[in-house]
């Protein structure tokens, strides 16, 4: 079948330089002239009518590396130089040859008009029982297409003909069906590479399609389950995750992998041996909240549109956006204390939450500090949330700043948000999530959005939603010259005196008073 792809001006002039590159390379002796395509997901998205900076190159009969060395040949060629601008080739980043890591053919990385283009041979693999890393051997164009993880995946466009190839045969078809088929067996495929099985959620989630019924069968199987556990690294994993999380639709991974049977296959710490998996029942609850909180329709009544104000508060930027489907992850393990220690024996466990984190996907430090500030911060932030929205929002007030509560005091609630950090409003995304999960009704989950929403309306009524950041105006050096005394274990509690006084009187821009209430109180201190 004949599929036209329109080109970008780049694309047109790539395609061009190639094909003179394949002709100067023909025209030797000592090789044939080879052929060319754009191969894999390009063409998948040139079909979608979405743009690609990323362009696979399949080369027929050498290797990428070998053709990039031609390349650079052909340009330093004066003929070359009159109809190509010079400097239009980058350069050649070769990835060597490396049979332990399933690179068994050369092949190079490059900037050619503003395009990341790869040059790879067209490849042949073989699996072994006990490795995802294939030998890989030089392959036609049917091989290259088998090889692959998806029919739409599995797509070229031949460079000569300007026509799109389709050797599985399925591919074109399974895009307008909207479906993710693996070209071979599925459970074949899954046991080859259980990396794919990730990528297939990762595909299916990007572009909206399902995935084949046989196919979801393979990925539930516990052979295939155990593959993944012991043939793929937890930082392969750990990149599959992000990218689904970053995607346009993560409540569809995370769907999947919770509807497949996969998730105590995936977010695990492999080196825990007290806990091999997790109740997942009301996972869904958690997942399908955020997707809700992130695209309210309604209020949850007429006096406080409860999703709204989450959202505007918790969910700022698409930085925040990626991080609450992070922390959705973590869910299901947020009671659940680790039982392997730190490698310093001084260090308690962190929260087993973060230990999947870091050991599970490999996260950096900061997301396993957020991951485990959030598990810390949970119980604390629920109390918090409660004690507030206990109290109604009845009281009347002409000035929000100055409007005195019962509990807890405007100092309480700003002296907990710098506690908790500049990362607090993740903090409390986890915690709207982990409430959502365990609500037993929709009745609870409607008390308990409702409780967050008020929470939140009162930090913004005074003014504390950045008192993480606040600059304390009293000064440590200060305190001790009132106090006449050195700096001391006592100096963090007077700061803290003092950032209470501070938030208890938010217009004062004096210290003076700050400084006298400590001095006042220097017997809590512990001074004399």
């Amino acid at each position: 079948m004949v599929t036209p792809i329109q080109l970008t001006y780049q694309e047109w002039t790539l395609r061009q330089l190639l094909l003179d590159v394949s002709d100067y390379i023909g025209k030797s002796d000592a090789h044939a002239r080879p052929e060319l395509r754009f191969t894999g997901g390009w063409v998948r998205d040139k079909l979608l009518g979405l743009s690609s900076n990323d362009i696979d190159v399949g080369i027929s009969t050498m290797t990428g590396y070998k053709f990039g060395i031609l390349m650079k040949e052909y340009l330093e060629q004066p003929e070359s130089q009159s109809k190509y601008k010079q400097g239009v080739l980058g350069s050649l980043a070769k990835i060597e040859a490396n049979p332990e890591k399933s690179k068994h053919l050369e092949t190079v990385t490059t900037k050619i008009l503003g395009l990341e283009v790869d040059l790879v041979n067209l490849r042949k693999e073989t699996y072994v029982e006990d490795s995802r890393n294939p030998i890989m051997e030089f392959g036609s164009p049917k091989d290259d297409a088998l090889r692959r993880d998806a029919t739409v995946n599995a797509l070229f466009y031949n460079l000569s003909t300007s026509e799109v190839e389709d050797f599985t045969g399925q591919g074109l078809q399974d895009m307008k069906l909207k479906i993710i088929r693996t070209p071979l067996s599925p459970y074949q495929t899954f046991k080859d590479d259980p990396l794919r099985i990730l990528r297939c959620i990762r595909f299916a989630s990007k572009l909206g399609y399902q995935i084949e019924l046989e196919a979801e069968r393979s990925m539930s199987d516990d052979d295939i389950k155990d593959a993944l556990r012991a043939k793929i690294s937890r930082e392969r994993v750990g990149v599959e995750i992000v990218k689904m999380l970053k995607g346009p639709d993560p409540r569809m991974a995370l769907s999947l992998i919770n509807r497949l049977g996969l998730y105590n296959t995936i977010f695990t710490d492999p080196r825990e041996v007290g806990y091999d998996s997790v109740d997942t029942s009301n996972w869904k609850k958690a997942y399908d909240g955020l997707q809700e909180i992130m695209a309210p329709n309604d209020g949850c009544d007429k006096g406080l549109d409860c999703l709204g104000v989450i959202k505007s508060v918790l969910l700022r930027d698409s930085d925040d956006d990626y991080l609450a489907w992070l922390l959705c992850a973590f869910t299901p393990w947020a009671h659940i204390k680790s039982t392997v220690p730190e490698k310093s024996m001084s260090k308690a466990p962190i929260p087993l939450a973060a230990a999947i984190a870091r050991e599970g996907i490999k996260a950096d430090n900061k997301v396993t500090k957020l991951v485990e500030g959030a598990v810390t911060n949970l119980n604390e932030i629920v109390a918090s949330q409660n004690t507030v929205a206990s109290q109604g929002q009845d009281a009347p007030t002409t000035s929000p700043l100055k409007r005195k509560f019962e509990s807890p005091s405007r100092e309480s609630l700003g002296m907990s948000i710098r506690r908790w950090g500049p990362r607090w409003r993740n903090h409390v995304m986890y915690a709207v999530l982990v409430g959502l999960m365990e609500a037993e009704d929709d009745t609870a989950r409607l008390l308990l959005l409702k409780g967050y929403a008020a929470w939140l309306s009162r930090l913004q009524e005074l003014e504390l939603l950045d008192a993480h950041a606040l600059i304390p105006l009293v000064k440590g050096a200060q305190l001790s010259e009132a106090l006449d005394t050195k700096v001391g274990p006592w100096m963090k509690a007077a700061m803290d005196m003092a950032m209470e006084w501070q938030l208890r009187n938010p217009d004062v821009i004096n210290p003076a008073d700050g400084i006298a209430e400590v001095v006042r109180r220097k017997k809590e201190l512990g001074l004399t």
